[in-house]
Parts: C-alpha cells; sequence; structure tokens
C-alpha cells in the first residue's frame, strides 16, 4: 500500500491540534476528507488538505477510504467505529473508546470480525520507559501481581469546570474544547472518562490485568462533573488494588501517572512525573531505567503514526488495542455505577 486513504470524522480540538498536522506531513498517506459540523469545516479542510468536507458521515465513510479516525465527542465513538468497522476500515478511535462495557466489547469483537486494526490513542503506552516497565512485567521480574496501585493527577480544573483557556494554552490550539463533550455528564463529561481513562489504560496494557469488581467514590466539588475519584478493585486472578484520580493540579504542572505494583518477587514503581522507573526484586536485584528528561510529559505523538504504520505493515506493535480500551471501560463504568449506589462494590464483567 502506497499511501493510506484516511478520513476523520470529528474536526474538533484535540483533532486539529494532534493528529491532522501529523497526518498531513507523511508521505504515506492520503487526507480524503473530513466530516463535521459548522461553518469551520471548510477551513480545516483546506488546512490540512484534505479533499472533501462533508456533515455526512455516511459520506465520508463511502468515499474509498483505507481507514479513519473516529474524534467526535465522547458519547457518539461507538456508533460511528460501529459503521466503520463494519465497511472493513482500520480505526484510530479517541479515548474513551466508548462510554459503556457493552459497547466496548462489542467494538472488539466487531474489529476481529473486520480483522481491521482499532489503535484508542494513549500516548504513554508508547513510551520508551513504559515500554521498557512493560517487558520487565512480561519476562516475571515482579512475579505474580498481588497488590497494585494506579494514580494520576492533572492540570484540568477549567477543561471539566467550564473554562478551556489552560487547554488552549498548553496545546497551542486554535480550537476550543467543547464543554458540551468535557464538562457535561449527559455526554460523558468529567475526570473518569477524560483522564482516568490514561491511567487505567496504561495500567491494563502492562499488567496484563482486568478488573473483576469494584467499589468507588466520586466527588465533583463544585462542578457539573467529577473531579476526584478513588476506587478499591478486585482483579481477575485475586490480585487487589487501588485506583485515583485528581483533576486539580495547578495551571502548568506537569501531569502525573504514578503506578506501584507489587509481586510474588519484587516490586515495580512508574512514576511518569520524576521519569522514573524502578524495579526492586527481593532477590537484591535492583534496576533503574535510564529516561530522557522530559520523556514523562503526555504528547500524543506515536500513537497516529503507529495506526498508519499498523496498515502499511511497517509496524505490528498495537499497545492500545481495542481490548485494552474495553477493560478501562468497564472499570470506569464500574466505578461510576458504584459511587451512585454510595459505593457499593459492584461486579465489573460476568
Amino acid at each position: 500500500m502506497s499511501r493510506v486513504r484516511v478520513g476523520a470524522i470529528g474536526a474538533g480540538w484535540w483533532a486539529t491540534s494532534n493528529h491532522f498536522p501529523l497526518l498531513a506531513d507523511r508521505d504515506d498517506v492520503e487526507l480524503v476528507g473530513v466530516c463535521g459540523l459548522g461553518p469551520q469545516l471548510g477551513d480545516v479542510r483546506d488546512r490540512f488538505g484534505f479533499g472533501l468536507a462533508t456533515e455526512s458521515i455516511d459520506e465520508l465513510l463511502d468515499s474509498g477510504l483505507d481507514a479513519v479516525l473516529v474524534t467526535t465527542p465522547h458519547d457518539l465513538h461507538f456508533d460511528v467505529a460501529t459503521r466503520a468497522l463494519e465497511r472493513g476500515l482500520h480505526v484510530l478511535c479517541e479515548k474513551p473508546m466508548t462510554l459503556r462495557a457493552d459497547q466496548a466489547w462489542s467494538l472488539v469483537e466487531a474489529t476481529k470480525r473486520a480483522g481491521t486494526h482499532l489503535l484508542v490513542p494513549y500516548g504513554w503506552n508508547y513510551k520508551p520507559f513504559t515500554i521498557e516497565a512493560k517487558r520487565m512485567l512480561d519476562e516475571g521480574l515482579v512475579g505474580d501481581i498481588q497488590f497494585a496501585v494506579c494514580t494520576m493527577a492533572s492540570p484540568t480544573r477549567g477543561l471539566f469546570g467550564g473554562d478551556p483557556t489552560h487547554m488552549l494554552e498548553r496545546w497551542s490550539s486554535e480550537t476550543k474544547p467543547e464543554l458540551s463533550t468535557w464538562a457535561d455528564p449527559r455526554h460523558g463529561g468529567g475526570y473518569a472518562h477524560g483522564q482516568v481513562t490514561h491511567s487505567s489504560a496504561l495500567f491494563f496494557w502492562l499488567t496484563g490485568l482486568r478488573a473483576a469488581t469494584v467499589a468507588g467514590r466520586v466527588v465533583n466539588a463544585g462542578s457539573a462533573v467529577d473531579l476526584f475519584d478513588a476506587a478499591v478493585v478486585r482483579f481477575d486472578g485475586g490480585a487487589l488494588g487501588a485506583l485515583s484520580g485528581a483533576a486539580t493540579l495547578a495551571d502548568g504542572d506537569k501531569y502525573q501517572i504514578d503506578i506501584r505494583i507489587f509481586g510474588s518477587e519484587g516490586v515495580l514503581m512508574i512514576d511518569t512525573e520524576r521519569e522514573r522507573v524502578s524495579l526492586s526484586r527481593y532477590d537484591g536485584q535492583r534496576v533503574d531505567v535510564a529516561i530522557a528528561p522530559g520523556e514523562g510529559d503526555y504528547e500524543c505523538l506515536v500513537p497516529p503514526v503507529r495506526f498508519i504504520e499498523l496498515i502499511t505493515g511497517a509496524s505490528t506493535q498495537n499497545n492500545s488495542t481495542a481490548e485494552i480500551a474495553a477493560r478501562s471501560v468497564e472499570l470506569i463504568e464500574g466505578l461510576l455505577r458504584s459511587s451512585a449506589a454510595d459505593g457499593t462494590e459492584v461486579r465489573v464483567h460476568d
């Protein structure tokens, strides 16, 4: 395949800030068309070199594509991705992949039937230091996982509280985040869907675990959506864990993900803010991974490129598959269900 014919459904803040510029610069990509709403769609088409601008999803999906980017609001991902997979297209679907667990696992099965690639662009899953951490886990250097802690914090008070000014400045964006996506509970707004999706997908990719039950609480702290999340998780196989998130770091602070994995043979610590991966085994072995300064900062440069490489055959490594994303979705859904039930422990899957 000389050039991958790509379409995009959704032309908002993140697509125009990250995905479109990356793909427009690639010789192996043809940007066939973009689908969205509003008078700015023609400007998006012209700025990035799309051949077509349309408000019709079907018109775009039927325009001879190989692949499609799904960057719509969260609650539309499932319908759009399903329609693309039914046409045999490769799909890059923004996170959270869906808002409901049954929809997430439906996309897992639809991807298998289509025989195509589905990638959810979780940037931290493609960092050299997290790849090294996964290698150590896969080699069994911590033994059987018995307990884990996964916490995340972000400077996203404005994004979830109704003022996206900081996001515009941080990502040098000309397009404002839609508050109906990020700060409206009816469309999946809130920290769990907006940020815990990152940390939990990284955790599930690293460990291979799957949540069995969750008892959780969320706090809005005056916002229309959750700003703080906390959960106790039991995983298939018997491991216990704690997962939490906070939206209220000060603007300009570094994003934080801190994962600590306690196993039968040792402990692995991963910290994006302090840029640390450290293994301490009970037999005395110590490993500290060398990490380049700044590598822990969040960016999403690799996933859109990896999506194209999967399609062309230049790579076979998908670190954020539909199944990994589905494990994140079902955990977050369970957390929110548990919080709505006054913290009662709920089953995540049958």
